[in-house]
């Protein structure tokens, strides 16, 4: 029974730190590009006139991404349960629970710097719907990078995971 349970909390976990992530995520972005969330996230999200500041940031990262978590956490708590073990299960979940969520913040900045090593990007996008367009690209490109990150952050966890099992094996546990 311990192991259901133990499972139960990874997915919660995980919405969790999904939305978490989001938030925070959110007050950086917001910090070099709060261009972004005027011109086009707070009202994609309708955010209420008097969030239109840090708070209604945060609450966006919320809504933005503790989604990503309720994705997540079905893909890692699942096949972490050929882990034997309750706490071996937990330690691979809680690992890719880690790796999701430091990819997504690598790929966040590497976003972030992209924009500001690279400003000429704004000519090249005459696009960006923006008074501040190098702002709104900032801002832009790190939520593209963060969810990218996360992606490949699920992939370098289930290897994890993998690995995690490959090795119960590998000593003989095989049940």
């Amino acid at each position: 029974m311990a192991k259901p349970l133990s499972c139960l909390a990874v997915l919660v976990l995980a919405l969790f730190a999904a939305g978490l992530f989001g938030m925070v995520h959110n007050q950086i972005s917001y910090s070099v590009g709060s261009v972004y969330f005027y011109e086009f996230k707070f009202a994609q999200f309708r955010v209420a006139e008097p969030l239109h500041n840090r708070a209604g940031a945060a609450l966006i990262g919320w809504q933005a991404s503790w989604w990503m978590g309720a994705f997540m956490g079905p893909i890692l708590a699942l096949p972490a349960l050929l882990i034997k073990g309750t706490r071996p299960y937990l330690r691979a979940c809680l690992r890719g629970v880690f790796y999701v969520v430091a990819t997504a913040l690598i790929c966040a900045f590497l976003g972030l710097a992209l924009a500001v090593w690279m400003p000429d990007l704004t000519h090249r996008l005459p696009l960006l719907p923006s008074s501040d367009p190098q702002g709104f690209l900032r801002a832009a490109l790190m939520h593209e990078g963060a969810y990218l990150g996360a992606g490949l952050g699920l992939t370098l966890a289930l290897l994890s995971i993998w690995r995690a099992r490959r090795l119960q094996i590998r000593s003989g546990d095989f049940t």
